[in-house]
């Protein structure tokens, strides 16, 4: 049978395409933005993917006679995490770039991923208005909260998937396989008959708790590990500003001396050699502004010539206490991981070093083999930004039995 073709948006390293190929289909064309997940896409499953931005991706540039369009739109705007979450984020309007690409090529299934967050943002506005917006594109559209842990992965990850179509179908989930069975009161086994016990962290990664971190691929148990790295710093302490500093104060001071000075925000980044990043010294938006580091602050003193009225407050650091519990969260070891995220690597239970990079995309189910490319904190956020391999395939099975159902009635 002829295998159905996908184009990937917003691919990261793969992780919902790896499940996509697993489920027998056909990678046809991906696109991501990020340099590092790029290179980790096309070693572990194609160079057709493209490194652009994608709102700089021309229609013509993508393939026709496509059958599915999948992509996880970022969701830095979106989370639940992200206090500074508002639909001002231009990062929350990407979803228009695939919903433009989707108009175009019409594909017969869609599926989107993001946060849990994107529900209840803007009271519910939000994801009523990418609901309504696929609708009128001539698509049914189905919104869906999922936890990767009742599907098999060894991850309590709940994440919201959109799916849509245009053939007259239903839009299918996958019914879950997996429950908290040693939980379950009389009443609730009834209900979770048939079901399997969640897989634990330690069934999934306890195999490598003694095994020693490394950078180059080793054999273990007949397997070939990658990627077996890890942060050894399980301090509770981290550096912080000593003194309190206000960022919109900072900006309108900066602002100040530089109308003074009369040097634009372009020449700034010249003279420091960045490609126009300097304007977020001199916006007080929330979700753009930012408070110069102490090498920074120094060479702007130099340029604008500004007083000493800051300098303390932004240049002078001392060692705090940690103050975000889940920054030193230790791996749960007897049912699934908390969700594994791309900037927070819980702590191993051993309580010597954070979980590797290895771990962390076992419990995302990516496979042994699969290599991730950059930087250790590349890495982790390549991971963490992934959907889970396992689950991604459930999903693309029932994606593809209803197209083949829908191509039957047709024929």
């Amino acid at each position: 049978m002829k295998k159905l073709k996908v184009v990937s948006l917003f691919a990261g390293a793969g992780g919902m395409d790896k499940g996509f190929v697993d489920a027998g289909f056909d990678i046809v064309w991906a696109n991501d933005i990020d340099k590092d997940a790029v290179e980790t896409y096309k070693v572990n499953i194609g160079d057709h993917i493209k490194q652009k931005d994608i709102s700089k991706v021309d229609n013509e540039e993508i393939p026709d006679d496509i059958d599915v369009i999948i992509g996880g739109f970022p969701c830095q705007g979106f989370s639940v995490a992200n206090t500074k979450r508002n639909m001002k984020d231009k990062r929350n309007f990407l979803y228009k770039e695939m919903l433009r690409i989707i108009e175009d090529k019409k594909p017969k299934f869609f599926l989107a991923e993001n946060v849990k967050g994107i529900l209840s943002m803007e009271k519910g506005r939000v994801i009523e208005m990418i609901e309504n917006d696929f609708n009128e594109l001539g698509y049914e559209v189905k919104v869906k909260l999922l936890n990767a842990a009742d599907f098999g992965v060894p991850q309590a990850r709940e994440r919201v998937f959109i799916m849509g179509n245009n053939v007259d179908k239903e839009n299918v989930f996958p019914e879950e396989t997996h429950a908290d069975l040693l939980k379950a009161n009389p009443i609730e086994e009834l209900f979770l008959e048939g079901k399997q016990q969640y897989v634990t962290t330690e069934e999934a990664i306890g195999h490598l708790s003694d095994v020693k971190l490394r950078d180059l691929p080793f054999k273990h148990h007949g397997e070939t590990i990658q990627n077996h790295i890890a942060y050894t710093n399980v301090s509770e302490k981290f550096f912080a500003r000593k003194y309190k500093v206000d960022q919109a104060d900072i900006c309108d001071y900066l602002k100040e001396w530089r109308k003074k000075a009369g040097i634009s925000v372009k020449k700034i980044d010249e003279l420091f050699g960045y490609r126009h990043t300097a304007g977020h010294w001199f916006r007080k938006d929330n979700n753009s502004g930012s408070i110069p580091k102490p090498e920074d602050w120094w060479g702007l003193k130099e340029l604008l010539g500004f007083d000493d009225k800051y300098d303390k407050q932004v240049t002078e650091f001392v060692e705090k206490e940690i103050v975000f519990e889940q920054s030193l969260r230790i791996t749960n070891w007897d049912r699934p991981s908390d969700t594994i995220t791309a900037t927070g690597p819980e702590i191993h239970v051993n309580k010597k070093r954070r979980l590797s990079v290895r771990e962390c995309a076992i419990l995302q189910t990516f496979p042994n083999d699969y290599i991730f490319q950059g930087s250790l904190n590349s890495q982790y956020r390549q991971v963490g930004n992934a959907v889970p391999v396992l689950l991604a395939k459930k999903i693309a099975e029932c994606i593809k039995t209803q197209i083949h159902r829908a191509e039957l009635v047709t024929k």
